[in-house]
């Protein structure tokens, strides 16, 4: 027989603690895009345009985020590497594993951005007088991410969720506080089912912001 009493008065006390570990959250987050759109970008470019071992390199960065399970990414950061004498911070390494996940999964969305853009586009720069670098800054770049924004978003959402894993090595984000508080008070339904508002809140504000962006930023 169901005999569960709820109990959220301990959880309501905790709140303030909840909410300032969903900060951590987003800021873990942000942060991970950040790096991942600059170096999905580069290994994009690197894809693209190079050979030899420096694409070797950047297929492999691409085909291991890709692959391989997000957990087994956090454990090599947090543990393949302090078996080898690395050891960091667990911020440190849900950040290294966050931002080597989302670099790997943007890399693929930018060469696909790129690869979308009639090559007549680069010529009709050239032929005006634009060199590579501006062609690119001013010409295919700013089409590209109107192309992969929302992916971009898509990711930002995985890059929220995914970093519940940090719990596992020790990093006091939303899901590893709410275990934390709920192992002291045994109240596991009643702390969880506030965290799942807590992430679904998140997401939706996310989601809302990206929304709201992209009406300013692709009016035309």
């Amino acid at each position: 027989m169901f005999d569960y009493h709820f109990h959220w008065r301990p959880v309501l006390k905790n709140l303030p603690d909840l909410l300032a570990a969903g900060l951590t959250t987003l800021e873990v987050a942000v942060l991970a895009m950040i790096i991942g759109i600059v170096v999905g970008l580069g290994l994009a470019l690197i894809r693209l345009y190079l050979k030899g071992p420096v694409r070797w390199f950047a297929t492999a960065w691409v085909e291991l985020a890709r692959n391989t399970p997000a957990l087994f990414q956090l454990f090599f950061f947090g543990f393949g590497l302090g078996a080898m004498g690395i050891h960091m911070s667990p911020y440190a390494i849900v950040l290294a594993a966050l931002s080597f996940n989302c670099a790997g999964y943007l890399a693929e969305n930018f060469r696909g951005g790129f690869q979308a853009i009639p090559v007549t586009q680069v010529r009709a720069a050239r032929s005006l007088g634009m060199t590579a670098w501006q062609t690119y800054t001013r010409i295919i770049i700013p089409q590209v991410f109107r192309i992969v924004y929302h992916p971009l978003t898509n990711q930002m959402v995985w890059a929220v969720l995914i970093s519940s894993l940090g719990m596992l090595v020790g990093f006091r984000e939303l899901s590893g506080e709410t275990q934390a508080l709920a192992s002291r008070t045994y109240r596991i339904f009643e702390y969880f089912a506030v965290t799942a508002i807590i992430y679904y809140v998140i997401v939706k504000i996310i989601l809302g912001a990206s929304r709201l962006l992209a009406a300013r930023l692709f009016r035309y």
